[in-house]
């Protein structure tokens, strides 16, 4: 397999990847957002909602990495086919 190819196949597997981390955000906020409407007593509720603020910045941060390594990719494939 040529640089090219093993680059190409690389952004494909980051972006399948960086997909499937907003799918798990969306799953988490809407389960936290569950969680906290169920809940009766108002420190559970400020604690869910941390949780939920934290989560949150957890995925975001991972989205950004996984962008930064796309990009780094497409450089890469962009040296190779030179």
């Amino acid at each position: 397999m040529s640089n090219k190819a093993y680059y190409q196949k690389q952004i494909v597997d980051l972006r399948a990847q960086m997909q499937r981390e907003k799918d798990a955000m969306k799953r988490d906020n809407e389960s936290y957002a569950q969680l906290i409407k169920s809940s009766s007593s108002p420190s559970t509720k400020a604690s869910y909602r941390k949780s939920k603020i934290d989560k949150a910045e957890y995925h975001k941060r991972n989205i950004e990495s996984i962008k930064l390594r796309i990009a780094q990719a497409q450089l890469n494939k962009a040296k190779a086919s030179k």
